[in-house]
């Protein structure tokens, strides 16, 4: 299979969809890998590095894009990339659809396939190709928060951990998958005050469990945790729903009971936010206040730390990267029920349930697919 990578076009989107050595798996594998010129610079991965496992060298966009069946990417095209596409490609990338239908018309209109990092699944129930990100997220959500809680920012002047006879900050984390629990890790480290709200008992007592005491945790509802963000300093937004937009679980009138100069930190901002008051920042501008309320909702934490994030992601995507390359996309997902869920658009359709229903658009089960699929 003719493979392409283009060179990411999100603004200050460092990562890249293969790394070399990914790409001479799949040269050893009798593919062909087309790879933009300078596509992993950022990231620190030179042409010469490609050009040494057998890629070839593209030198624009439109070369890769002409000169491929399956375009692996990592953020999700953007209208000029959309504008690329073609009923013959095969497109495996982050989508976060949902809340983005002009994302949405574009990759219908294109006719494209289409299979989003974020649904695929695992055995476990797990979203493998999500995981890496959410890792790095949560660590990162950390020393955001502590930079933006720094008076130098506009934050409330206090460091996380306090120091001996001064009180650490409250940190409030909702959602205890693995951005949240992540993202708890880094702040116990710290020192910090922890509470991680979920819904799960049983992820509750996991977590109990696995932190021995030094973080608390709290079941969620609308009523704890009103009252919890009143006296928290730091609240990091780490819910997610597969496929689907985020519930808005802070109001804009809630955040008048916070402490001036707080930090909310929104990592489920690819699925449209968890805080009614968040909109999508970047590295460049990523922190913006509302009601003396810190927001940093940049949208792509992750691609600050390429080299780290690129071969996370790799790690996880390569043996579906494989799979595609070796079988033919729709083969590969009528042999693997987990890569069916990542199914997202098909020859002008939406082809996953969630994404039709928060976009209005009607869900359309193509009709060579034979497995069964969430």
């Amino acid at each position: 299979m003719r493979i392409g990578v283009p060179t990411e076009i999100k603004k200050q989107e460092s990562r890249v969809g293969l790394t070399p050595e990914s790409v001479g798996e799949l040269v050893r594998g009798g593919h062909e890998v087309l790879v933009q010129s300078g596509a992993g610079v950022n990231s620190g991965f030179a042409n010469e590095a490609y050009v040494s496992v057998g890629a070839q060298i593209a030198p624009d966009a439109d070369a890769v894009f002409a000169g491929s069946e399956l375009i692996v990417k990592v953020k999700e095209p953007q209208p000029e990339e959309t504008a690329r596409l073609t009923p013959n490609h095969t497109l495996f990338t982050y989508l976060h659809l949902a809340p983005d239908p002009v994302q949405a018309k574009g990759l219908m209109k294109s006719g494209c396939l289409a299979i989003a990092y974020e649904t695929v699944t695992d055995s476990e129930g797990g979203l493998p190709l999500l995981r890496p990100m959410s890792q790095v997220a949560g660590r990162m959500s950390m020393q955001v928060a502590a930079w933006a809680l720094m008076r130098t920012k506009r934050g409330r002047g206090i460091l996380l951990g306090g120091v001996p006879g001064v009180a650490p900050s409250k940190v409030i984390i909702i959602g205890g998958g693995v951005s949240g629990t992540h993202a708890a890790e880094i702040a116990v480290g710290m020192r910090a005050d922890v509470t991680v709200f979920d819904r799960n008992n049983i992820r509750l007592s996991q977590l109990d469990e696995q932190f021995r005491g030094s973080l608390k945790t709290m079941y969620s509802t609308a009523h704890s945790l009103a009252e919890a963000i009143k006296d928290a300093d730091l609240v990091i937004g780490a819910v997610l729903i597969p496929g689907a937009s985020a519930p808005k679980l802070i109001s804009r009138a809630q955040l008048k009971t916070m402490k001036p100069g707080a930090v909310l930190v929104d990592i489920a901002i690819d699925q449209g936010g968890c805080f009614e008051t968040s909109h999508a920042t970047t590295h460049e501008d990523p922190i913006y206040d509302v009601d003396g309320i810190l927001h940093y909702c940049v949208a792509n934490m992750p691609g600050a730390v390429p080299r780290t994030s690129t071969y996370a992601l790799n790690n996880a995507t390569l043996p579906f990267v494989m799979q595609i390359a070796n079988k033919g996309a729709r083969a590969a997902i009528n042999s693997d029920r987990h890569l069916a869920n990542g199914l997202t658009v098909d020859r002008g359709t939406i082809a996953h349930k969630l994404v039709a229903r928060d976009l209005g658009e009607p869900y359309v089960r193509p009709d060579w697919l034979n497995v069964a699929f969430t």
